[in-house]
């Protein structure tokens, strides 16, 4: 208990030295080792809203469902993920749902100089290789599906804020026009210092290509509290898990066509022109999770910097549920 309480005071001083304005966004990555689950089949949940953070503005809301399962080896998007050697690899669909919005969405006219309305529904299709010997774990991802108003994005929007009783959006006819999204991604992490079962520091880095966004990223992980490694399968998994973790990254963006438009379709009644896209984005995510045998709860917060000149700092909340995991 001593080590664990050290641990977490180690994390905070890091934690608020570095990163002494913590605001809080972008899409949900369930890959990488502070998500970890000890288990070749789980389901799993997340839902992310900048509602959480009180703001309703650039990436506002995030919805991902997964499902984990050996038999997904035989999926046909599978065959052509990158299948590196490892001594555990997990296969997985899910679908992901992405909304973003600008600042004023009871306006009805374009707002200039502000992020479009767009949307984008994928399917994913993705493995997680673990090195056990050699402290790696290396993710490859394939994304399919549709940006633009096929996706869905004004109906979400629009029946949650009817629940909630919230400002209707107005502006969703000036949304990104219909276009595919076909994006591959590699995530490459490598723990450099592990102190027993309650502090882990990994290097993270990974590139994505594709219609979607295009992007290559560095950074790094901190887990502390009381957990199994992400890096070694457990015999006997611990039955009670509880951490607090931290991931800064910076990103180098080539295109992100939920700012500039789909890569084939240039018909979108607004977009963000390629001079104003910033191309380097400081992106970070922090949370506490908790498993309970069966059972997987997760509250985070996750933000970047300006993503073009005329954008803003944005803060997004999220949670995440998992079960089922053996």
């Amino acid at each position: 208990m001593c080590n664990c309480i050290r641990a977490i005071r180690l994390f905070w001083l890091l934690f608020t030295f570095i990163f002494p304005n913590r605001g809080l966004s972008q899409a949900i990555d369930n890959t990488v080792s502070f998500r970890n689950i000890n288990s070749g089949k789980y389901f799993r949940v997340f839902y992310e809203n900048d509602f959480f953070s009180g703001t309703d503005r650039d990436y506002t809301q995030g919805i991902y469902i997964e499902k984990v399962n050996p038999w997904f080896k035989k999926f046909p998007f599978a065959r052509v993920l990158w299948h590196p050697r490892g001594d555990e690899i997990k296969y997985g669909l899910a679908v992901e749902h992405d909304a973003y919005t600008p600042n004023f969405i009871d306006r009805s006219n374009v707002q200039y100089g502000d992020r479009p309305f767009a949307a984008a529904l994928f399917l994913k299709t993705f493995l997680i290789s673990t090195m056990p010997q050699k402290g790696e774990r290396i993710s490859t991802i394939l994304s399919s599906g549709i940006i633009g108003p096929g996706a869905g994005g004004e109906q979400m929007q629009k029946t949650i804020h009817h629940w909630i009783n919230y400002t209707q959006p107005r502006g969703w006819h000036n949304q990104i026009s219909n276009d595919v999204v076909l994006n591959y991604q590699v995530n490459f992490e490598k723990e450099f210092f592990a102190k027993g079962q309650w502090l882990s520091l990994s290097s993270y880095n990974g590139a994505r290509l594709g219609t979607l966004s295009d992007k290559m990223s560095a950074g790094f992980e901190i887990i502390a509290g009381h957990f199994n490694s992400p890096y070694i399968r457990a015999s006997t998994p611990k039955k009670i898990q509880w951490y607090v973790y931290e991931q800064p990254v910076l990103n180098l963006v080539g295109y992100d066509a939920t700012l500039q438009g789909g890569l084939f379709n240039h018909s979108s009644p607004y977009t963000i022109a390629a001079s104003q896209v910033e191309h380097l984005v400081f992106q970070h995510r922090f949370g506490l999770v908790f498993l309970l045998k069966r059972l997987y709860l997760e509250y985070y917060q996750t933000g970047n910097t300006i993503e073009f000149k005329t954008s803003v700092y944005h803060r997004t909340g999220g949670l995440q549920v998992g079960f089922g995991f053996r």
